[in-house]
């Protein structure tokens, strides 16, 4: 990693769809600095890019000035930004012979079988992608239902076209979608899908794939429970033997729709330097991701960080926006806590009144397999029993769904002595004034 500290860092360069310790460092930012960066579209432009290891093109991983294992990384997101007029996005349909045991991952050509070959464009439509060898259809993926998108100028909501528009669009596909200079994916408006033209949708910016850098490489798209089960078992560079190696994930990948601007996420430091990464942005999400993909877009964020150290995390917290969290879950008004003062008179019971709203990022195989790992994940941080990790998660919180098959995030109120011990309370009381 880079030994030189900036404040403000500014990051424009990107892997080839893998995460891990020996990706090229883009630099070192001073606990407390601030980083922006230009990320190109997630999801869709990697899948028909057979260069890429990974299903997303993120940036490459910052160090932060003294993070060290078992430490974490408070990620306070100002801005995100969407910079694309448009994007093409829908449900997948995998091309046979195209890949090996995995199409996010190991891509070849299959005409010649040249694995993860160079390609080039020619035309439009989903025969676009050829094989720089041989000149055959050489991407993985095309879609089963598919819809191309238009923004409006201030990105408050998104219409579908028709096949005349999204025509034209492919034939700007780059320019409309707003590549980076250094982004080497091809741009999925190439594709022209346009089922469903017509319909509206409301647009709210997020990041899809954002956190720390796993000890183990693996590919980007697969830094999650679910995702990463693909892994298991499989014969190409980053398969894994059994669910144990797939501990080593950071869950980066969490398409959870409340990662945007205003909210803080806690990413857990398991390499020196924590090697944050950022992308995958989309224009919006309804919860679940149930397309299995949505609109990738290209775009700024701008984030600062904090060291806090001896937070040992094993995946990601999130303080979103005090909008986003179920109304179980809120700070509690004065009012609220008057009369609970009284009701504590009344029956001769102390009122736990000093708490605060977290959300424990859990992922699995499945959305129960996820919502046991987010009970684990917050009973071993928190110091509780099961039992009450599912009872303040009943009474003062709940699950909801960031993306199936199995990412979630566990709500709960938690005393604040307990965040006070683990060095994250004040966190808690600036994003919720408290």
């Amino acid at each position: 990693m880079s030994e030189q500290v900036e404040r403000e860092l500014e990051v424009d360069q990107y892997t080839l769809g893998l995460v891990g310790p020996d990706q090229e460092w883009a630099g070192t930012v001073a606990d407390g600095g601030t980083v922006r960066t230009h990320t190109p579209a997630g999801c869709w432009g990697p899948m028909i890019t057979p260069e890429f290891r990974g299903g997303h093109e993120v940036t490459k991983p910052i160090a932060v000035e003294g993070a060290e294992v078992g430490d974490a990384i408070a990620i306070k997101i100002k801005d995100v930004q969407v910079t694309s007029i448009a994007t093409s996005t829908g449900s997948m349909k995998e091309r046979d012979r195209a890949f090996g045991d995995d199409p996010f991952v190991d891509h070849k050509c299959p005409e010649c079988g040249t694995e993860w070959p160079e390609t080039v464009v020619e035309g439009t439509g989903e025969d676009a992608v050829k094989c720089a060898e041989c000149g055959a259809n050489a991407s993985s993926f095309g879609f089963e239902y598919g819809i191309t998108t238009v923004f409006d100028d201030d990105y408050e909501v998104g219409l579908t076209v028709d096949a005349a528009a999204a025509e034209g669009l492919a034939e700007r596909a780059d320019e409309a979608m707003a590549l980076p200079e250094n982004s080497r994916q091809h741009s999925p408006l190439l594709y022209a899908p346009s089922e469903m033209p017509g319909t509206m949708g409301h647009l709210r910016p997020f990041l899809g794939n954002i956190g720390t850098t796993p000890p183990t490489e693996m590919p980007d798209s697969h830094n999650a429970g679910d995702f990463g089960q693909f892994l298991i078992g499989a014969e190409h560079d980053w398969g894994m033997a059994d669910e144990e190696e797939l501990e080593a994930r950071t869950d980066g990948h969490m398409d959870v729709n409340e990662v945007r601007a205003g909210a803080t996420l806690l990413c857990p430091v398991k390499v020196e330097g924590g090697g944050i990464y950022v992308g995958d942005m989309h224009a919006n999400q309804g919860d679940g991701e149930l397309a299995l993909h949505t609109t990738d877009v290209s775009g700024h964020t701008e984030f600062d960080v904090e060291v806090v150290t001896d937070l040992d995390l094993d995946g990601p917290l999130l303080l979103p926006n005090e909008e986003d969290l179920p109304d179980i879950s809120a700070p509690f008004t004065d009012d609220d806590v008057e009369k609970a003062q009284a009701l504590g008179e009344e029956y001769g019971v102390d009122v736990e009144t000093d708490v605060g709203p977290i959300q424990v990022i859990g992922s699995g195989a499945t959305i129960n397999d996820a919502t046991q790992n987010a009970f684990d994940r917050a009973g071993d941080l928190l110091d509780m029993s099961e039992g009450e990790v599912r009872t303040r998660s009943t009474f003062t919180g709940g699950v909801e769904v960031g993306r199936l098959p199995g990412v979630v995030q566990l709500n709960m109120l938690v005393p604040m002595d307990k965040l006070e011990e683990l060095g994250m309370a004040h966190l808690v009381r600036e994003q919720y004034g408290l």
